[in-house]
């Protein structure tokens, strides 16, 4: 059982970014296939990461695997359900929190978290008071919390940006997030008063083009391992 962590403010956290979509879920009252959604954890990194899945409001959510381990390169989809969605709990200030360590260790690298908002009504079809103590969220009654031991490491995980498709050269899915990195970085930073036509709305701040700057590391290592 994990205990209780104070959240330090803003989404982003610790010493590496944590790779998680979507970045914020929205479940539907009226709507009971919005209960049940799928987030997927990206490894983007060199090394095993092991990762937690934790909640502000633990007895509202069930989650298939709210621990494991993901291989290098690798991403997993993980199931979280709304299991208590009444009007009571609609627009409850609940978020989730995804951390990272190293496979092995204990020293948290990274966290994130991510707002799940609970509305009334249901999806559109045109459209495509703050708790901070977070517990361990329940795994499915049906089936066994799946930890990070040796049977859980390889299960349901795919490589990121078809790494295992051998070296037929880099895929134009590299190629595009590549170019979309540096046209983001080459936009005025946030609070820079120079002269510019680009709207204020699309000034990234400089933790963003810091995280922007090390997902070109990671893409353009990716390309030249596929050249």
């Amino acid at each position: 059982m994990i205990g209780n962590v104070v959240m330090q403010g803003g989404g982003l956290d610790g010493r590496v970014p944590v790779f998680v979509f979507p970045t914020a879920l929205t479940f539907y009252l009226n709507d009971q296939s919005t209960h049940k959604q799928i987030v997927t954890i990206y490894n983007p990194y060199e090394f095993r990461i092991s990762y937690q899945i934790l909640c502000n409001a633990p007895g509202r959510y069930r989650v298939e695997s709210p621990q494991g381990v993901i291989r290098p390169h690798c991403c997993i989809d993980v199931v979280i359900t709304h299991s208590d969605a009444t009007l009571n709990n609609v627009l409850a200030p609940d978020k989730l929190r995804f951390q990272i360590c190293e496979d092995g260790s204990r020293q948290i690298l990274g966290r994130k978290d991510i707002p799940a908002t609970l509305v009334k009504g249901v999806p559109d079809p045109q459209s495509g008071g703050d708790s901070d103590r977070f517990e361990s969220v329940q795994a499915p009654e049906h089936g066994a919390v799946l930890g990070a031991g040796d049977g859980y490491r390889g299960r349901n995980q795919r490589p990121v940006f078809g790494a295992s498709q051998g070296k037929n050269g880099p895929s134009l899915v590299l190629v595009a997030a590549a170019i979309v990195c540096v046209l983001a970085l080459l936009l005025p930073t946030e609070g820079d008063h120079s002269d510019s036509n680009i709207p204020t709305c699309f000034h990234p701040s400089a933790n963003v083009k810091i995280a922007i700057s090390f997902a070109l590391g990671m893409i353009t290592l990716a390309i030249l391992k596929r050249g």
